[in-house]
């Protein structure tokens, strides 16, 4: 029995070392596939890591932009809407002028719109109480040096302001809100040439 006893330890012994051997290959290969798999996952990792910071990046970039497109906007509305004040208060000042001054001006807007015809001026109701008497001479010698002639009529017109030229039943309005509407582009850049150059 000390023979089969001796074959069996033989043979235990064998298959112990051939278990071993296997253990030791399967935690070899264990240990590799996990080194391989934290390699992969540092790489992913650091891919996942530059694509975010890149995505980060571009993200931030949009927002100065966004911001700086923003206040780049507000900054233009309230260049516009003090524009716009200071072309509201123009005109103000100028309706508002005294009498004499209001009506030295008109002279000066009529000699640049009269017509070498015979014609008509309206005004409106409140400036035809407000005229000086020698207005309307003046208003005759305008027309003449530009070789026709105005009669200022008495009838009233429901505008604000300035006067309307009538020739021959074509109408030019030349009421300062008209005068304003007209050129408000070219003063709107003057006066933004004066305040923001």
């Amino acid at each position: 029995m000390a023979g089969i006893d001796k074959m069996k330890k033989q043979i235990l012994e064998e298959a112990k070392a051939a278990a071993e051997a296997k253990v030791e290959e399967a935690t070899a290969k264990a240990e590799e596939i996990i080194d391989q798999a934290k390699e992969e996952a540092a790489r992913t990792c650091e891919s996942i890591s530059r694509k975010s910071e890149a995505e980060v990046a571009n993200y931030r970039e949009r927002v100065v932009s966004s911001t700086d497109l923003q206040r780049r906007t507000k900054v233009l509305a309230a260049k516009q809407e003090l524009i716009s004040e200071i072309l509201d208060k123009s005109y103000e000042s100028l309706a508002g002028m005294e009498a004499d001054k209001y009506f030295d001006m008109m002279l000066k807007l009529l000699d640049r719109y009269v017509l070498p015809q015979d014609g008509e001026i309206y005004f409106s109701f409140a400036d035809l109480k407000r005229m000086p008497k020698s207005y309307e001479a003046d208003v005759k010698k305008a027309a003449q040096k530009r070789g026709g002639s105005l009669k200022v009529s008495e009838e009233g017109r429901n505008i604000e302001n300035g006067f309307v030229l009538a020739y021959g039943g074509i109408e030019e309005n030349c009421t300062l809100r008209a005068m304003f509407d007209e050129k408000r582009e070219a003063l709107s850049d003057k006066v933004r040439e004066l305040l923001f150059a």
